[in-house]
């Protein structure tokens, strides 16, 4: 990570901390999921500043190094996309590149649908439209039951005390399990990841993203259902555990410029899993759509 700066900024009210990589005002914005960090994008910032973009990776709020707001209400998509509008502000960014995956896909989906900012790209990897995974979940029963999660995450405190506990040990369980080569996670990857769950009140934020927009992940917020004009391209990992495959598809009421790009044999953990592969379709993408 030689090439990656770490510093500050304020911005929405709150203090984020980043990594970046790169100089400039075309800026790249990459957000994480959960439970995660804006180490998750260790592998892309330098490839992205390569292109000429300016990669920019937060610890979004409540995680990381970044401030935790207390409250439920606190991690609305509201407010998170207010976030990544602020730091595209501060960033000075005259062109907007926003890519996220896992949570960070869907704060990316609801910016692009609410256009917080105008939007040049958006690249989103293992997460789908809100409007299609409202959709599937209520006529899929095998998602419902991936989906078991989100309900138990509603429970007050329990999900905290078991995600927590041996040091975390639910949290690396999450990466090292359903990949193909767990080495892909240096024990310096996985301690990271534990240590910010085990941070004083971090592990209520990270559940808090849950807690706070169940409703909407549930299809109650019909402006989910908006069409996208901004080019959009989809990376997803067909073995990912806790998503179907079949959200990848039914995107034309949703995404005037949709691109889709199936990775066969990969995880949910899509852009540290595969890299390379992950960075070369960015790069093809961005290309035929000049970016």
């Amino acid at each position: 990570m030689s090439d990656i700066r770490t510093r500050t900024v304020r911005a929405n009210g709150l203090t984020f901390t980043l990594d970046e990589a790169g100089e400039g005002d075309d800026v790249a914005l990459l957000l994480h999921g959960f439970p995660e960090s804006r180490r998750s994008w260790r592998r892309q910032l330098p490839f992205l500043a390569g292109l000429g973009w300016r990669a920019v990776a937060p610890d979004m709020r409540g995680y990381g190094q970044s401030e935790r707001p207390a409250g439920r209400a606190a991690y609305t998509l509201d407010h998170l996309t207010d976030d990544v509008g602020a730091l595209f502000d501060v960033l000075g960014a005259r062109r907007r590149l926003l890519i996220g995956h896992d949570w960070g896909a869907l704060v990316a989906w609801a910016t692009a649908i609410e256009r917080t900012r105008p939007l040049d790209g958006l690249i989103v990897m293992n997460v789908p439209h809100p409007a299609v995974f409202a959709q599937h979940l209520r006529r899929s029963p095998s998602q419902l039951a991936r989906s078991w999660y989100v309900f138990f995450f509603q429970i007050p405190g329990l999900p905290e005390f078991l995600t927590t506990a041996n040091g975390a040990r639910l949290v690396e369980r999450a990466f090292t399990q359903g990949v193909a080569d767990p080495s892909i996670f240096t024990p310096e990857d996985l301690k990271v990841w534990r240590d910010n769950a085990m941070a004083p009140g971090a592990m209520t934020a990270m559940i808090n993203y849950y807690r706070a927009n169940a409703a909407r992940l549930g299809g109650a917020d019909k402006t989910m259902t908006r069409r996208i004009e901004t080019p959009t391209l989809m990376i997803w990992g067909e073995q990912d555990a806790f998503l179907d495959v079949a959200l990848t598809e039914g995107y034309g009421p949703y995404a005037s410029d949709f691109t889709l790009r199936r990775l066969p044999g990969v995880s949910h953990w899509v852009q540290q899993e595969a890299a390379d592969e992950v960075n070369r379709l960015m790069a093809d993408w961005m290309s035929a759509t000049s970016l």
